[in-house]
C-alpha cells in the first residue's frame, strides 16, 4: 500500500466501508516530505523487488549529514591544534621558566622553591649535554645514510672508501660495537631485570585485591557491647576525641574544612577542635580566627592556636599541639588536612575499629576527590590514587597491618603516637616517618576502603610537580635515617625484607630509577647504538598491561589509558631529579612547599549551602568575618599581592623532549617500527608538558 500523501484518499458520509458514494480528495504532496520521510518497506516506492532497497535522495542526505559532522570534527580539532600552538607561541615570548618560578617578580631573594639552583643547573646540563650529542649522532648517521652506508653494515666495508669523514665513522662503529653497546646493553639488561620485579610487585598487589573482593575481607568492628552508632549508648560509649586541623596559609578552603569537622555527629562534650594555624599572611590568620570564634559561639569546643617559632612545618605544628596539656585527657586523634571535607559520620564509623583492639594504632580512611573531573591532569592523578587506595593500601593493610599512613583523614590512638617518640621534624614526610616508628615498635594499622573522605587535587602542573618532589625526596631522606633502626628493630625478618626491599627499594627508589633511565635514557641512546637491542615487549606490552592494571580501579578512565602511560614516563624526570635530592641529602630535599588549593566544594557543601539559605536570616549566623578590623592590615604594600600567576616552560621536560624526537627522527633510518610511534608519542607528551598544556591553564 503507497502512503497516504500524494494518493487519492477516498471515504465520505455513509461511506467507508459500508459503500456509498465516494469522495475524492486530491492532496499535493510537498518536496521536502518526498526526500526526508523513507518509504514504507514493501512499497513500490521502495524499489527492488522486495521493495527493500532505499532511495538515493536518501542515500545522499546521509552521507552528506556524515561529511557534515566529519567536517566540524576536523574544524575543532584544527581549532584545539591552533589554540595550542598560540598558547605555546604566547609562552615561549613571555620566557617565563620554571628557573623563575621560586624567585619574586621585583628580584627579591628566593624563597624556598622545589629544588636548589646548584641541583638544577648540573641537572638541567646533562640534559643539554646528551640533547646535543644525540642531535649530532642525528646528523652523523643521516650524513652516512645519504652516503650509501646502511647503519648496521660491518665496520670492514667502510676501510675501503677514501675520504676523513668514512675513516670517522668507521671508527665510531668499531667503538660502538666494542665499548658503548655492551656498555648500553648491560644498563639495559639491568634496568629490564628491575622492570619485570616491579611488575611482578604490581601484579601481586592487583591478584592480593581481587582476592579482598573475592573473599569480602575488610576490618570488622568489636560488636561487643553498646557501640557508637548504639542510639541509647550512653557518653562512656564514645571515647574522648581530639581532631586536629593544621593549615598554613590556607585562605581558599579553611571555611568549608572547618565547618565539616564542627559538624561531625559525635557528642560536643566528647570532642575537641584544634585549628592550628601556621599561617604568616595576617589577613588569613585573621580570617581563621573569626571562622573559629564563630563556631566557639555555636556551641562547638574549638580552639585556635598560632606559632610564635614557625619551625619543622608541618610535623613541628602537629608536634607543638600534642604538648598541651589538655591532651592527656583524649585516647584518639584525628588529623584532617586543611581542605579535608569528612562525613559526619566519620568518627562513627572509624573510631568503633580501635573498641576490643589494644595494639590497633591507625585506623586510616580513604580520600575522594571534588575536583577529579576538573581537567587533564586532574583525571591522570585519579587513576594513579585510586590504584593507591583501592589496591596497595588495603592489600597491605589486610595482610601486613602496615602501610604508609597518608597524613590525613586517619585516626591515631594517642599512646601509639607517644610510644613511638611522636612527631618528628627531620624529613618532609612525617607522616611517612610515624608511620614507620610505629610499626617497629609493634603496632597494627587497620584501612577502611569504605570509608572515604573528600578533598582536592593539584589543578596545576607546576603545584602537582611541587607536590611530587616532596612526596618522591622525603621517602629517601627517611630510609637513610631509619635504616639501621630497622635492622636493629625486634620485628620479624619478613616485616624487615617488606619494609626494606618493597616499601622503601622497590616503590620509592626504584620505580623512578629504572622509569627515567630506560624511558628516557636508554630508549633514545638505543637508536643511535642498534648493537644494544631493547626489546618490543618492554617498550610497549609490559608497560601497557601494568597500565591497564593501574587503571582497573577506576574503570571510568579507562579511555585515558594511552595519556596515562605517557604522562607517567614524563613525570620520571621529576621523581627522579627528587629520589636523587633526597638520596643524597642535597639542598631541595628540605623544602616544603603548601599545595595550592582552589576551594572546590563538594555536591554535600552544595546542598547544604541551598538549604541554609532557604532559613530565614534571623536564624543564621553569619560566616563573614569582620573586615573593618583589617583594614590597615589589607592596605598594607605585600610582596606577594605584585605577584601574578603564569604558565610556565619547564626546561628539563622540553630538553627531553627534544631528545625523544631526535631519536625518534633517528629510529627511521633503522627502520625500529613500534619504537618510532613510542618515541614519537613520548617526546609530544614532554613538549605538552613542558609547554605547561596540561591542568590547569591561566589566561594570559
Amino acid at each position: 500500500m503507497a502512503p497516504w500523501w500524494g494518493q487519492e484518499a477516498r471515504g465520505g458520509v455513509g461511506g467507508g466501508l459500508g459503500g456509498g458514494t465516494p469522495v475524492v480528495v486530491k492532496m499535493q504532496t510537498p518536496d521536502w516530505a518526498i526526500s526526508e520521510v523513507p518509504p514504507l518497506p514493501g512499497s513500490p516506492a521502495a524499489g527492488g523487488k522486495d521493495g527493500r532497497g532505499k532511495n538515493a535522495r536518501q542515500i545522499t542526505w546521509v552521507l552528506l549529514l556524515k561529511a557534515h559532522r566529519a567536517a566540524g570534527k576536523l574544524t575543532g580539532a584544527a581549532s584545539a591544534a591552533l589554540s595550542v600552538a598560540a598558547a605555546a607561541r604566547r609562552r615561549v615570548a613571555a620566557g617565563r621558566t620554571d628557573s623563575d618560578s621560586d624567585a619574586d617578580a621585583d628580584g627579591a631573594p628566593r624563597a624556598p622553591g622545589e629544588e636548589s639552583p646548584a641541583l638544577r643547573a648540573r641537572f638541567y646540563g646533562f640534559l643539554r649535554a646528551f640533547l646535543l650529542f644525540s642531535v649530532l649522532l642525528l646528523a652523523v648517521d643521516v650524513a652516512a645514510h645519504a652516503q650509501g652506508w646502511h647503519l648496521p653494515a660491518a665496520v670492514p666495508d667502510l676501510e675501503d672508501v677514501q675520504g676523513l669523514f668514512a675513516a670517522a665513522y668507521g671508527s665510531w662503529m668499531r667503538a660502538r660495537v666494542a665499548y658503548l653497546g655492551p656498555a648500553l646493553q648491560f644498563l639495559t639488561n639491568a634496568c629490564v631485570v628491575l622492570f619485570m620485579i616491579q611488575s611482578a610487585d604490581r601484579l601481586i598487589l592487583c591478584l592480593g585485591c581481587f582476592w579482598i573482593k573475592l573473599r569480602g575481607i575488610k576490618p570488622v568492628p568489636n560488636a561487643a557491647g553498646k557501640g557508637a552508632d548504639d542510639v541509647e549508648a550512653g557518653l562512656e560509649e564514645f571515647p574522648m576525641v581530639l581532631v586536629q586541623i593544621p593549615m598554613c596559609n590556607e585562605k581558599e578552603v579553611y571555611q568549608q574544612s572547618i565547618g565539616a569537622v564542627c559538624n561531625l555527629d559525635w557528642p560536643r562534650s566528647n570532642f575537641l577542635v584544634q585549628v592550628l594555624d601556621d599561617s604568616d599572611d595576617v589577613v588569613t590568620s585573621a580570617l581563621i580566627k573569626e571562622e573559629v570564634e564563630k563556631w566557639q559561639r555555636e556551641g562547638v569546643r574549638i580552639l585556635y592556636r598560632h606559632r610564635v617559632i614557625r619551625d619543622g612545618y608541618k610535623a613541628g605544628n602537629l608536634k607543638s599541639a600534642m604538648n598541651c596539656s589538655y591532651v592527656k585527657d583524649y585516647e584518639f586523634v584525628v588529623i584532617f588536612d586543611a581542605d579535608f571535607q569528612p562525613q559526619e559520620d566519620f568518627l562513627k564509623l572509624t573510631v568503633p575499629h580501635f573498641k576490643g583492639k589494644e595494639d590497633v594504632g591507625l585506623v586510616q580512611a580513604r580520600w575522594s576527590f571534588v575536583n577529579k573531573d576538573e581537567n587533564l591532569l586532574t583525571r591522570l592523578q585519579n587513576i594513579n590514587l585510586c590504584f593507591h587506595f583501592e589496591v596497595e593500601q588495603q592489600v597491605n593493610g589486610a595482610f601486613l597491618n602496615f602501610f604508609g599512613f597518608n597524613g590525613t583523614a586517619g585516626v591515631w590512638r594517642i599512646k601509639a603516637l607517644e610510644d613511638s617518640g611522636g612527631w618528628m621534624e627531620r624529613t618532609t614526610v612525617e607522616d611517612m616517618d610515624i608511620a614507620v616508628r610505629a610499626h617497629l615498635k609493634g603496632w597494627k594499622f587497620l584501612y577502611l576502603n569504605d570509608v572515604e573522605c573528600q578533598c582536592e587535587l593539584p589543578e596545576s602542573y607546576e603545584a602537582y610537580r611541587k607536590q611530587q618532589h616532596r612526596w618522591h625526596s622525603g621517602p629517601m631522606q627517611l630510609f637513610r635515617l631509619c635504616f639501621m633502626d630497622i635492622i636493629k628493630s625486634k620485628i620479624g625478618f619478613w616485616k624487615k625484607l617488606n619494609l626494606i626491599f618493597l616499601f622503601f627499594l622497590l616503590r620509592k627508589l626504584i620505580l623512578p630509577f629504572y622509569s627515567f633511565t630506560l624511558f628516557c635514557v636508554i630508549l633514545p641512546m638505543t637508536m643511535f647504538a642498534p648493537e644494544a637491542e631493547l626489546p618490543i615487549w618492554v617498550v610497549c606490552y609490559i608497560p601497557a598491561t601494568m597500565s591497564l592494571l593501574n587503571i582497573l580501579p577506576a574503570p571510568k578512565s579507562f579511555p585515558f589509558i594511552v595519556p596515562y602511560l605517557l604522562f607517567e614516563n614524563t613525570m620520571s624526570v621529576t621523581k627522579f631529579n627528587a629520589m636523587i635530592s633526597g638520596l643524597f641529602q642535597l639542598g631541595s630535599a628540605y623544602e616544603w612547599v603548601v599545595t595550592k588549593k582552589s576551594g572546590r566544594s563538594s555536591e554535600g557543601d552544595l546542598v547544604a549551602l541551598i538549604e541554609n539559605e532557604k532559613q530565614p536570616k534571623h536564624q543564621r549566623v553569619g560566616s563573614a568575618p569582620n573586615l573593618d578590623s583589617l583594614v590597615k592590615e589589607e592596605s598594607r604594600p605585600r610582596v606577594d599581592s605584585a605577584k601574578k600567576k603564569h604558565n610556565r616552560l619547564y626546561r628539563k621536560e622540553l630538553a627531553l623532549s627534544f631528545l625523544l624526537l631526535t631519536a625518534a627522527a633517528r629510529s627511521l633510518l633503522s627502520v625500529q617500527g613500534i619504537h618510532f610511534y613510542f618515541l614519537l608519542f613520548q617526546g609530544v607528551s614532554f613538549l605538552l608538558v613542558g609547554l605547561d598544556l596540561i591542568g590547569e591553564q591561566v589566561t594570559e
